[in-house]
């Protein structure tokens, strides 16, 4: 009987022993799966970042080459118009007389038609941009009021519509 008892005991321990062990490998287990877990998870964070990246010098890419393309076209725009008014000044000095006062004030507005046509056909946006922002400059009182002028004229257009 007292071998049994000590069989018994000694099966015990060893169950004692191998749930111990089980317990051991299914910790190892899973600190293994949440390592890999954990991996996995920077891999896919690190991806959706470079695709984020990827995606977003792709939309300012296209944002670049459509701002450009629409200051080209309107810089095209603008010197087509700037060639319309050069040939309006053309058409007014052969259409004014040659002498006296009407002839005279005729070939001052075509002057000034083509030098503004040649200007237009001749700068771009930014150029424009640039001129305008140094004669305010220059000129800030004047400018203010040009703009407050053309603003009450364009809110009574407004109005009036």
């Amino acid at each position: 009987m007292a071998v049994s008892g000590f069989s018994e005991l000694k099966s015990k321990e060893d169950n004692k022993g191998n749930a111990s062990t089980a317990a051991d490998d299914a910790k190892g287990k899973a600190q293994e799966l949440a390592s890999s877990v954990a991996q996995t998870a920077q891999e896919v964070a690190s991806d959706v970042k470079q695709k984020a990246q990827d995606w977003a010098a792709i939309v300012a890419d296209k944002a670049q080459e459509t701002a450009t393309a629409a200051v080209d076209r309107t810089d095209d725009g603008i010197a087509a118009v700037g060639h319309n008014i050069s040939a309006l000044g053309t058409k007014v000095r052969h259409a004014a007389p040659e002498k006296g006062m009407l002839g005279s004030a005729a070939n001052t507005v075509a002057d000034k038609l083509q030098a503004g046509g040649h200007y237009l056909e001749e700068h771009g946006v930014k150029e424009m941009g640039k001129d305008i922002t140094n004669m305010v400059r220059r000129y800030p009182t004047p400018a203010l009021l040009v703009s407050f002028g053309l603003g009450c004229l364009l809110g009574w257009t407004l109005k009036r519509s």
